[in-house]
């Protein structure tokens, strides 16, 4: 479902945000700065307007950090895994995000997609950027 955008406060967003290609690392951390800045927000609070300029900086941060730290094809679900490894913690210790133990095993298993707002989620509980799961 697309939303309706209101083009004066979504030019100003742009006009404070100035977002464009991103080309150096100190460009990277200042998209960063904002989408954090918009991820604490909260998801359902942003505008419309918000929400599009959230998902442009993202395709912008993932472009860029595609080409300077080219990574192995690795699926969201894996990187979880391999956060859970390395910080010791077990299905269970996801819990209190998912609610379910059958969604979490289908999220680990790949047999069920991490959305943004469950990305969101895990990203503060694991304390890592978003993007590891985008």
């Amino acid at each position: 479902m697309l939303e309706t955008i209101d083009k004066t406060k979504y030019s100003a967003l742009l006009a404070k945000t100035l977002p464009g290609i991103i080309e150096t690392e100190e460009e990277n951390e200042c998209a960063l700065e904002t989408v954090n800045r918009l991820m604490d927000k909260g998801e359902d609070n942003l505008s419309p307007e918000e929400n599009r300029l959230f998902r442009l900086f993202v395709r912008l941060i993932e472009d860029f950090e595609e080409k300077a730290y080219p990574m192995p094809d690795v699926k969201p679900h894996e990187r979880l895994k391999y956060l859970l490894e390395e910080k010791e913690m077990k299905q269970k210790d996801l819990l209190p995000i998912f609610n379910s133990e059958g969604v979490v095993s289908d999220i680990l298993n790949g047999k069920r997609p991490i959305t943004l707002k469950t990305a969101r989620k895990l990203a503060d509980f694991l304390n890592v950027p978003v993007e590891v799961f985008v």
